[in-house]
Order: structure tokens, then C-alpha cells, then sequence
């Protein structure tokens, strides 16, 4: 019996991303459902009834279960596939780097994303205005560990795309929404190419 699943979003997130991404390369199909999380609609009785208690997105429904968190998600619809390594060092190498994106990456960069993009930055409370310079640092931080790594391999582990790239990938390729210079990091640029030119690849919604 084929699996069924439903993505459950708000189209612009890349924490969706990731999984709409994962889906496209490995050729599998998604429905989408799609919520503004700027009008509160995952914090609605029926959405935490229904689709997820803790109130947010992405949640990715298979048939009749529903598995919150993109990585897990993404790692769910990759198992088995060439984006999840064999070689046992390799796949908790991916895991690592999946790790690193959701605690040193995601905070910093898709934070300041969505605060200065979506947000407004006049409408941020003082405490946020006052995290501002200390997320975009930690975020340029994480960018130049990236390069680093990058400026010596094409991807984050063994020589062909993983999870871990596309975990990467997601809030990476629109740094710039949160005022991070994506040219001071051409390692970085360079590998945003070529996960761009990998076959089944869509783009985030604009």
C-alpha cells in the first residue's frame, strides 16, 4: 500500500522547505495544507486537536499519523534512500550537521529571517531588538564554520547530497532576509549552486 502525506505549512518557512525539498528529489508526492502563522491559525482548538499540541508547523501527516519536526520528517520520507548514508561514521555525520543546523543555525539566521522579513523590525519587542546583534553574530558564526568545511568538500558528508545538505540549504539560501552577506562566504555560494542544480529540486515559495 502506497503511503499517503499530507504536509501540514506556512509556505515560506524553511523548516517546510526541507520537506517539500526531500519530497521533490526523491520524486514523492505531498498535499499541502497550508496555515498563516502570522494570523495564529496553528494556535486554533482544532489545530492542536487535530494536527499538533505544541501549535506549530511544519507537521507532516502519514495517513493517519503525524510526525512533527522537519528533520524527523525529512529523515522519515529518506530512510533508505541515497540521501541517508550506509557507512555508519557517515549517517551520524549527517545527523551531526542536522543537529548543528536546528541548535547553532535555525536560532540565528532563520530567527532574524522571519523578525526582520516578516516581522518588521519596528514591531519587534525590546527584548527581541535587543537579541538582534547577538543572533547575527552566532549566525555569521555558523555561516563561516560552513564555509570552512565547505572550501574543502562539496557537500557536508561523503561526496554526494544528504539531509544534511538540505537541512542547510533551506534557511541558508535566503540568509540574506536576515541581513547576512551570502558573498562573504563564496564556499557557501558555491554549494548553494550545486544543491540548486541537483535533479527533482523546487524552489521555496516566493
Amino acid at each position: 500500500m502506497t503511503e499517503a502525506y499530507v504536509l501540514h505549512e506556512y509556505s515560506q518557512s524553511g523548516n517546510c522547505y526541507k520537506i517539500r525539498l526531500t519530497a521533490a528529489l526523491l520524486g514523492i508526492a505531498l498535499e499541502r495544507r497550508g496555515y498563516d502563522i502570522l494570523k495564529g491559525e496553528t494556535r486554533t482548538p482544532e489545530f492542536l486537536a487535530n494536527v499538533n499540541a505544541n501549535g506549530r508547523i511544519p507537521v507532516l501527516q502519514i495517513v493517519d499519523r503525524s510526525l512533527p519536526e522537519s528533520n524527523a520528517a525529512c529523515f522519515y520520507l529518506a530512510d533508505g534512500s541515497s540521501m541517508v548514508p550506509e557507512d555508519r561514521f557517515d549517517r551520524a555525520d549527517m545527523l551531526r550537521w542536522m543537529f548543528f543546523e536546528q541548535y547553532s543555525h535555525e536560532p540565528n539566521v532563520a530567527t532574524l529571517r522571519f523578525w526582520l522579513t516578516f516581522v518588521g523590525e519596528a514591531a519587534l519587542s525590546e527584548a527581541q531588538r535587543g537579541q538582534i546583534e547577538a543572533k547575527r553574530a552566532a549566525g555569521a558564526a555558523a555561516l563561516e564554520l560552513m564555509d570552512e568545511h565547505l572550501a574543502a568538500n562539496a557537500f557536508f558528508v561523503g561526496d554526494r547530497l544528504t539531509l544534511a545538505d538540505i537541512a542547510l540549504y533551506a534557511y541558508t539560501h535566503v540568509a540574506d532576509g536576515g541581513g547576512f552577506d551570502l558573498g562573504a562566504y563564496p564556499a557557501v555560494q558555491a554549494w548553494l549552486t550545486r544543491v540548486a542544480a541537483t535533479p527533482g529540486y523546487v524552489a521555496m515559495d516566493a
